[in-house]
């Protein structure tokens, strides 16, 4: 449902939240390292949060990624939206289209209707779901984001 990138990035705001030291900077390899992720490709995916001002990232032998918002308010939502879009939100499951453009001449595809229930309820956590949230359950319990 989320692209790799996606599952990726949230993993790594999660981590990025975790770590002591709030204003803190964590390195891209010590992120990769430790999330076994390539360090490329996250790379590319946490300046795409820098640029939405999810993240900061400072440059150079000392810089690295920390949180620009407070994790509180950063929501699954926000990272979903950077990093996927608002497909996942608006397009049909089988149109590759939202459902409003589909032309209305067709009938809607035959799960339409489990479907936008499904949406409403997935914007639902997504918007209520936070960072914040998510590394204390990380933190807590034996689920890790590792």
């Amino acid at each position: 449902m989320l692209s790799s990138s996606c599952r990726y990035a949230i993993r790594a705001v999660i981590y990025l939240a975790s770590q002591p030291g709030e204003k803190g900077k964590t390195g891209i390899k010590k992120i990769s390292q430790d999330l076994h992720l390539p360090t490329p490709f996250l790379a590319k995916i946490l300046q795409q949060l820098a640029k939405q001002r999810i993240l900061s990232s400072v440059k150079g032998p000392h810089g690295g990624f920390s949180l620009n918002k407070d994790p509180r308010a950063i929501t699954l939502f926000d990272i979903i939206r950077t990093i996927d879009g608002d497909g996942i939100f608006t397009n049909c499951v089988i149109h590759n289209e939202t459902c409003a453009s589909v032309d209305k001449s067709r009938k809607e595809c035959p799960i339409h209707d489990d479907y936008s229930a499904i949406r409403k309820l997935l914007i639902d956590l997504f918007r209520k779901r936070t960072i914040y949230d998510l590394a204390g359950i990380a933190k807590e319990s034996d689920k890790i984001i590792i």
